[in-house]
């Protein structure tokens, strides 16, 4: 039973590691600021800092709990699920129930920052892009 929750955290660092990564060649930044495990037993509150370089967007993503987003600078336009999109700019805020797929865009015309905080279960991938929350059966 450890070895199969220390081999889920390690797949779950290398999944956001990729992410990160591929986020940052895309002029997107996510800046780890805290993470603290909650009361209830699995539950983990993580905070990230993530700066949207003029012109960029990251696409369609869940994640294993609930996100609360706060902008910080900057014009930032959201697609939450299958509604209309919502534009936000610095001082709005947004909820994003567990498991509900969006994206995100810079709709301005220079950086934009959010802090985005996570109430997360803990050894799950922070975050799945859409391919990986919901895999499509090709085999009808």
């Amino acid at each position: 039973m450890l070895a199969g929750s220390i081999a889920a955290a390690g797949l779950a660092a290398i999944l956001i590691f990729l992410s990160s990564a591929t986020e940052q060649r895309q002029g997107i930044k996510r800046t780890e600021l805290q993470r603290h495990n909650l009361a209830d037993s699995g539950t983990e509150a993580i905070q990230v800092r993530i700066d949207f370089g003029k012109g960029t967007a990251f696409g369609r993503h869940t994640h294993p709990g609930e996100e609360i987003i706060y902008v910080l600078e900057g014009m930032l336009e959201y697609q939450v699920s299958e509604k209309p999109p919502v534009t936000l700019r610095a001082g709005n805020v947004l909820f994003v129930p567990a498991g509900v797929i969006h994206s995100a865009r810079n709709a301005g015309n220079c950086k934009a920052s959010e802090l985005a905080t996570y109430l997360v279960r803990k050894g799950k991938p922070l975050l799945l892009m859409e391919q990986q929350a919901h895999p499509k059966n090709i085999n009808h």
